[in-house]
């Protein structure tokens, strides 16, 4: 592939996003390939040493905020007709109704997926909080006699302390799973507009 079906390429690949954020890929792109051919490389193999055209388009996808897909999509393509206004105005009870249940919907699993990991934050410091009062209890036990309860409570204080320990990289590995999660999630809300916008061509 040379520089000029590359571009054209890419021009293509990234139709759901506004025209100047794809001349500006562009313009990147082709300067990227500009000089790779000045430090000896073919046409060819500069496009080619830039990766798999699906990846480069992938990624500007993910950097690219959804605001910006969202409110490339709802532009009209051409001057509204008067009727056709005087319908959207009319449906707006109900298109504006569904398109807010939809935000609500995403944003109330996206915070209920984030909850479980304050949770888990919460019950972690939990047991690392009573694990030294359970065994200063314990001591306090010994101190009037009562060695039955008091090694017990050190036993449960040190066991619970323990847990507090060992959850702490559990919660650490969760949240950057639910980071990735999380990133995926955004990332398939995007692919729905990019594929609309592909589609639609």
């Amino acid at each position: 592939m040379n520089k000029p079906e590359f571009l054209e390429t890419l021009e293509k690949r990234l139709s759901g996003l506004p025209l100047e954020d794809i001349e500006k890929s562009k313009e990147y792109y082709s300067e990227m390939i500009d000089d790779r051919v000045e430090d000896g490389l073919s046409e060819e193999e500069a496009v080619e040493a830039l990766g798999d055209i699906e990846s480069i388009v992938s990624e500007i996808f993910s950097t690219t905020p959804l605001s910006k897909l969202v409110r490339e999509k709802v532009k009209p393509s051409r001057k509204l007709r008067p009727w056709e206004i005087v319908l959207i105005v009319l449906g707006s009870p109900i298109w504006f109704s569904l398109a807010l249940a939809a935000v609500v919907i995403v944003f109330a699993f996206y915070i209920v997926l984030w909850s479980l990991i304050i949770a888990l934050y919460a019950v972690d410091l939990a047991f690392i909080v009573s694990g030294p009062f359970a065994m200063a209890c314990s001591v306090l036990c010994m101190t009037v006699g009562d060695f039955g309860k008091g090694f017990f409570g050190l036993g449960c204080g040190l066991l619970v302390l323990g847990l507090g320990f060992v959850l702490i990289p559990a919660a650490v590995k969760a949240t950057q799973g639910m980071a990735v999660l999380s990133k995926k999630i955004l990332n398939k809300i995007k692919s729905l507009f990019i594929r609309r916008s592909e589609t639609n061509e």
